[in-house]
């Protein structure tokens, strides 16, 4: 199955080919989008009001946000970046953009060598490349990996090549287990791109880390960033499944009103990770695939679920 994320760039520097990029709708295909959700007739939010002009965006920038934000205007997918164009201009953000230029996150195409922050500056934003008014279930993560060559920006995703993480293998085992081994295998890969291209929003509630130090880029501000991420689905569509595995992921989705937006969010949440499971009982049981499904099938009909089981396939 073919996936929309840019491949890594090769040691030369030069980018890969790119993959094939599934059509946006007309108002996210250039340039030129809409911002701000508004009412179609049927009663469904759209993203088709305020116009949105990447360019008027980057003259109204000054100097120093012109700089700081190019990784922003680069490579966040139009959608998301429409509806955080004021967000990224605030003192925090700038102040966190600081922060990570110090620690050698510059421009999409400025990597250093050896890398000091995961994921690579191009990677940070590739979880926007899930369209925003295509996001039906967002998985919440706390970090991204700190080993070399695991980040890449989707949460538990790691590239194919980079052995499986521990979290991601029982994320597997409970596929398995809710699917049974007839239909799923896990694969040989830990890639997960094949659920980002079905609208599941993969995100971290820090987008970087500093190399081999768990949480250091923590507290520094992505976590206000991100708090306005996960909100943003919420107008938009006919719902959105959370599933917000452990006690930070949950603690970020409480103060959602999931009443009047239409959210569904499983319980328990147990975090996949193994020390998780040893602490009490784990992630492997949960349900939480078929869970999200069933949610999804009264809101959007049998075509709107997830095929959870085509990692398998990718």
């Amino acid at each position: 199955m073919d996936s929309f994320f840019a491949p890594p760039a090769k040691k030369d520097g030069t980018a890969e080919p790119a993959q094939k990029k599934p059509k946006l709708a007309a108002s996210a295909s250039s340039s030129s989008v809409t911002s701000s959700p508004t009412k179609a007739a049927s009663g469904v939010q759209t993203l088709n009001s305020i116009p949105f002009s990447v360019s008027a965006f980057v003259e109204s920038l000054s100097d120093e946000q012109k700089k700081l934000l190019k990784l922003e205007i680069e490579c966040m997918n139009k959608t998301w970046l429409k509806i955080l164009q004021d967000e990224i201009k605030k003192p925090y953000f700038i102040a966190l953009k600081r922060y990570l230029w110090e620690e050698g996150v510059h421009g999409p195409d400025d990597t250093p060598t050896p890398l000091k922050v995961y994921p690579p500056p191009r990677d940070i934003y590739s979880w926007s490349h899930t369209p925003l008014g295509r996001v039906k279930v967002v998985i919440l993560g706390q970090d991204p990996y700190h080993g070399p060559g695991q980040a890449h920006g989707l949460c538990f995703s790691v590239r194919k090549g980079v052995r499986t993480p521990p979290s991601l293998r029982n994320i597997y085992t409970e596929l398995t287990n809710e699917y049974g081994e007839d239909n799923f295998k896990a694969p040989k890969h830990g890639y997960l791109g094949a659920w980002a291209d079905q609208g599941v929003l993969l995100l971290n509630a820090a987008l970087t880390v500093r190399a081999e130090k768990a949480n250091s880029h923590a507290k520094r501000g992505w976590e206000t960033f991100t708090e306005r991420v996960i909100e943003a689905p919420s107008g938009v569509g006919r719902g959105v499944v959370f599933l917000a595995w452990g006690r930070a992921a949950e603690g970020r989705v409480a103060k959602l009103d999931k009443v009047s937006l239409g959210l569904a969010i499983p319980r328990p949440m147990r975090h996949p990770s193994p020390l998780a499971a040893a602490s009490g009982p784990g992630f492997v049981g949960n349900g939480h695939f078929k869970k999200a499904n069933a949610w999804l099938e009264e809101r959007y009909g049998p075509a709107g679920t997830v095929d959870w089981c085509a990692v398998q396939n990718d």
